[in-house]
């Protein structure tokens, strides 16, 4: 892993926003943040982070479009899904399988959340 990689939080609900970003700046990755889907594909057409973290449910774009234009831009970007909903094991397979490095459950841990990204960006 890189030092200090650079992560894009997206998400609609401030709260969850500023305690990743958080919890992300104490362990010294640097962070952006995007709003929505839109606010998103704007950043990634200025920044190329080494993960974007991404919640599933939001207003405006829906989650497959966002996905369509992150790949346009940047192809081989790791994902991290972020969701309220319990997934089956067939979706969780599949979402794995479709351009998505990893999805966690909302509420999350912190450690887990960290975890989860290290193993990504090594």
């Amino acid at each position: 892993m890189k030092d200090n990689p650079l992560i894009l939080v997206v998400d609609d609900e401030e709260d969850i926003r500023t305690t990743v970003e958080c919890i992300l700046k104490d362990e010294n990755f640097l962070v952006e943040t995007a709003v929505d889907g839109s606010d998103c594909i704007k950043k990634l057409k200025k920044i190329k982070p080494d993960l974007v973290i991404l919640d599933i449910l939001m207003p405006g774009l829906t989650t497959k479009e966002i996905i369509k234009r992150i790949r346009k831009l940047h192809p081989k970007l790791p994902i991290i899904f972020l969701t309220v909903v319990k997934l089956t094991e067939a979706t969780k397979k599949k979402l794995i399988n479709s351009h998505v490095a990893d999805y966690i459950e909302k509420p999350f841990d912190n450690f887990d959340l960290l975890k989860r990204i290290k193993s990504i960006l090594k």
